[in-house]
C-alpha cells in the first residue's frame, strides 16, 4: 500500500526505549498521535507518547488489540519476537516488514543474506559444537571473533579469539547458544550509513558518519566521515542496494568497516534509527527520527543535508558516578545541545543521553562535545 498515512493518524511503536522516545517526539511534531507497546511502564518513549500500552511481546491478544488501534506499526529496536510482527501484520501495516526483522535480528541469517546477495562481508561459519569451532579456526584462521548469533549489541555476546588455547574459554562463553565465527577484519575505521526507503521506492541517505568506540560502546560520532568522496558514495550505494534487496520500508542503518586497504566490509545491519545518527537531530535539515516517520507513512522524504560539520558524544551512566552531572557547565557553550532519555537509574555503560554540536570543522565539533562532556564531571 503506497498511499500516505497523514498527520492526525496514530503511529504504533514496538519498543519503548530512547530511540522510541525520540521517534515519538518527531512524530508528534509532525502532528501524529503515538502509541508505544512494551513489557515495561514509565519508559523513555512512554513518557512522551499519547498511549503507553504494557504487554508481553508474546501476548497475541494484547498485540492484536494494540495493532487494531493504530494506522501503522514500526520498531525502535530489532529484537522483537517474530510472532509480534506476524500478529500485528494481521491487523495493520507493519514497517519495516517482519521479514526484515527476521533477517537482521540474527547474525547468521544477516550474514548469509549479505553473502548470498553479493554484499561484501567477512567470511563466517556457524558454531554449535566444539568441533564446529575447531573447523572454523582451520578454515578462517586466527585471530577472529566469536559472537552469539542472537541478541548482541554494544559488544555484548562476543569474544576475540587469538590462539588455540582460547577456544575452550570462548566456546564456554556461548553458554549453549549458537555462535558465529567471523574472520578478523583488519580495519582502519568504522563508518555507518543511515538510509530511508518508502513503499513507493523513494530513497535517501544521510551523510556518512564515522564512529569511535570505547569499551565496545559508541563514544563519539562525527560527520562528514574522514573518507574520500568516492568511498562515501560507494557506502551509500551499498546501503541503497541492501534496502532495496531487503524491501525495507522505513529506516535501516548499515555499519561498515573501512579496511586498511580502503575496501568496505559490511559489519551489521539495524532496521531502525541508530546511535550514530543522533547528530542529525541538530545538524541536518531532517533528523533520522523524522525521516523514519516520513518513510513509514509514505510521505516525501526530507532533506538529509548537513548544515555544518557535526559531532555527537554519548553520555553513559558513568557520568553520574560522583553524583548529578554539572549540566550548567556543559551547557556553558551555547552551541552545545543536550538530549536526555528520561531513564531513572544511571548505570555504568547505560546510555542515558547525548550531546550534539556543530563547528567550522569536524575537529572543532568533536572538541566542543568532548569538552562539554568533560565539564559534566568537573
Amino acid at each position: 500500500m503506497n498511499f500516505p498515512i497523514l498527520p492526525g493518524s496514530t503511529i504504533g511503536i514496538l519498543g519503548s526505549g530512547q530511540l522510541g522516545r525520540m521517534l515519538a517526539i518527531a512524530a508528534r511534531q509532525l502532528g501524529y498521535r503515538v502509541a508505544v507497546y512494551s513489557p515495561d511502564t514509565d519508559t523513555p518513549a512512554g513518557q512522551v507518547a499519547d498511549v503507553e500500552a504494557v504487554g508481553d511481546y508474546l501476548d497475541e491478544e494484547r498485540l492484536a488489540d494494540f495493532a487494531q488501534r493504530v494506522s501503522v506499526i514500526t520498531f525502535e529496536f530489532e529484537n522483537v519476537p517474530s510472532i509480534a510482527s506476524e500478529v500485528a501484520a494481521r491487523h495493520t501495516l507493519v514497517r519495516p516488514a517482519g521479514r526484515v526483522l527476521h533477517t537482521t535480528q540474527e547474525r547468521l541469517r544477516e550474514k548469509t543474506f549479505l553473502r548470498d546477495n553479493g554484499f561484501p562481508t567477512t567470511p563466517f561459519r556457524e558454531v554449535k559444537t566444539h568441533t564446529d569451532l575447531h573447523a572454523a579456526v582451520r578454515d578462517l584462521g586466527l585471530p577472529a571473533v566469536l559472537k552469539t548469533a542472537s541478541f548482541g549489541y554494544d559488544g555484548k555476546g562476543q569474544q576475540k579469539v587469538y590462539a588455540q588455547s582460547d577456544l575452550a574459554e570462548v566456546f564456554a562463553s556461548l553458554k549453549g547458544a549458537t555462535g558465529i565465527y567471523e574472520a578478523f577484519v583488519d580495519f582502519e575505521k568504522e563508518i555507518s550509513v543511515v538510509a530511508a526507503r518508502t513503499a513507493d521506492g523513494q530513497f535517501a541517505a544521510f551523510p556518512v558518519f564515522e564512529n569511535r568506540h570505547a569499551n565496545h560502546i559508541l563514544d563519539v560520532t562525527f560527520a562528514p566521515a574522514a573518507i574520500g568522496p568516492h568511498l562515501a558514495q560507494e557506502a551509500v550505494e551499498l546501503a541503497r542496494g541492501i534496502l532495496e534487496k531487503l524491501g525495507v520500508v522505513g529506516l535501516l542503518t548499515v555499519e561498515l568497516f573501512v579496511t586498511k586497504s580502503g575496501q568496505l566490509v559490511v559489519n551489521e545491519l539495524a532496521p531502525r534509527t541508530h546511535n550514530s545518527g543522533h547528530l542529525t537531530m541538530d545538524a541536518c535539515v531532517t533528523s533520522q527520527f523524522e525521516q523514519q516517520v516520513r518513510a513509514v507513512c509514505c510521505l516525501p522524504l526530507g532533506s538529509t543535508a548537513l548544515r555544518a560539520p557535526a559531532a555527537m558524544a554519548n553520555l553513559l551512566g558513568d557520568v553520574w558516578a560522583k553524583g548529578e552531572p554539572n549540566w550548567a557547565a556543559a551547557l556553558a557553550d551555547p552551541d552545545v545541545k543536550l538530549h536526555l532519555y528520561g531513564k531513572a537509574e544511571p548505570r555504568v555503560g547505560r546510555k542515558m543521553g547525548h550531546l550534539n554540536a556543530c563547528g567550522l570543522s569536524v575537529e572543532a565539533a568533536i572538541a566542543r562535545v568532548t569538552a562539554a562532556r568533560e565539564r559534566l564531571v568537573s
